[in-house]
């Protein structure tokens, strides 16, 4: 593998795996996102997300997507609770048209009032499908419930704070939190690294901005809601959870043989012997400056508490795991990312969270021998405290 990692002088990093197909993916993220926002202005991140894409002063809505589209090129963009991303992948001849679109939007915004109050509109519309997918929803119950506020208030924010957030307001915490010298670049395909480096040193010049980490304050609850309209229960069950050097490898060997796939041994439980769920998966959040581990389960109503009470015992019962468990789980973890990661897209992404958490993407790389080095003593300690404390959140049927 060649991988590549730079700071430019004008403070971006940039990270550059090299492949020899004919296609690139590019990114440029900005760490600033749901975490760094405070109550009253909830969902300006990813308003940003929605807003960079309506114009600049060159370009129309059109013209941006036109201009990657038409080379068979695919635009986007994600806001996580530490930064907020924004991509395309294209066809490697056409990169640099690439790159002008994405530092088009990120230096010349021109958030045009009219505009700016229909995509407001938009932003609601998708707030609203969110909450009405009970799936989706719980998950932001958890972390309510994991979380004091404004952490576990979502990342979209509500109807509420997006219409209040003013076309001034947009632009100076657009103005605090955005700069060059704040930005991950990631390039993961085939380009030259030495053009698209000083590309970037053309294009951005640093401002003065730095940093500002966020530490949400943790805590511990049990949420419950009640809904008319739906016939089944969601449940998660989450903790959080310390991720050193040897934890971050240990939970997810734990979640491979506790919580994903098919031959999990909750699923195995929970849904093949008893029947009371027909998907149960762990899952591990993780940024610079929080991480949490859930497991979901939809059910019937009935059975929350007798599922919730499966998957703490589930946890427990990790203290009978033996070796082959251990290699078994080891080996499939290993196995699946390199399944995933012939996708540039899931690369790119997992080089921009390593760099954000850790400032270490390279141990991205670092993936097989460090989950060679993790022990069954390592992974039933660490099972044996995530059950000491945990929180729960339901949506039932009304």
């Amino acid at each position: 593998m060649r991988f590549e990692k730079r700071k430019l002088k004008n403070g971006i990093t940039v990270l550059f795996e090299k492949r020899d197909l004919p296609l690139v993916c590019y990114s440029v993220s900005n760490p600033f996102g749901g975490a760094h926002e405070t109550s009253d202005i909830k969902g300006v991140a990813h308003l940003f997300e929605h807003l960079l894409f309506v114009g600049t002063k060159t370009r129309t809505h059109e013209e941006i997507s036109k201009e990657i589209e038409k080379r068979g090129g695919i635009l986007n963009a994600f806001t996580a609770q530490e930064v907020t991303t924004y991509w395309c992948k294209l066809p490697s001849e056409h990169l640099f048209v690439g790159m002008e679109i994405i530092h088009d939007i990120l230096k010349n915004p021109t958030f045009d009032a009219v505009k700016m109050e229909k995509e407001k509109k938009v932003v609601i519309e998708e707030i609203k499908m969110y909450h009405d997918d009970p799936e989706r929803h719980v998950c932001e119950l958890i972390e309510r419930a994991l979380y004091h506020k404004p952490f576990g208030e979502g990342i979209t924010g509500s109807a509420k704070t997006v219409q209040a957030l003013t076309r001034d307001k947009i632009i100076q915490i657009f103005e605090n939190h955005y700069a060059p010298e704040k930005f991950i670049v990631t390039v993961v395909g085939d380009a030259d690294i030495d053009k698209v480096c000083s590309k970037l040193e053309k294009d951005f010049t640093p401002i003065g901005k730095k940093y500002e980490a966020i530490k949400p304050n943790k805590k511990q609850g049990n949420i419950t809601e009640e809904r008319l309209g739906i016939e089944q229960a969601q449940v998660i069950w989450a903790t959080h959870i310390d991720l050193d050097d040897k934890t971050q490898y240990a939970i997810e060997i734990l979640n491979t043989y506790l919580a994903s796939g098919m031959s999990s041994k909750l699923w195995l439980e929970i849904r093949e012997k008893l029947g009371l769920a027909y998907t149960v998966r762990g899952t591990i959040e993780t940024e610079k400056n929080y991480s949490y581990y859930s497991i979901y389960a939809g059910t019937t109503k009935e059975s929350v508490e007798k599922v919730k009470e499966l998957i703490t015992q589930g946890i427990k019962d990790v203290s009978k795991m033996t070796e082959q468990d251990l290699t078994e789980a080891r080996e499939r973890l290993i196995g699946l990312r390199k399944v995933s990661t012939e996708e540039s897209i899931n690369t790119m992404q997992k080089l921009i969270f390593e760099e954000i958490s850790s400032g270490k993407s390279e141990d991205f790389y670092n993936f097989e021998s460090e989950l060679r080095k993790i022990n069954l003593s390592d992974v039933k300690t660490l099972a044996k405290n995530l059950v000491k404390e945990y929180s729960t959140a339901v949506i039932i049927p009304k």
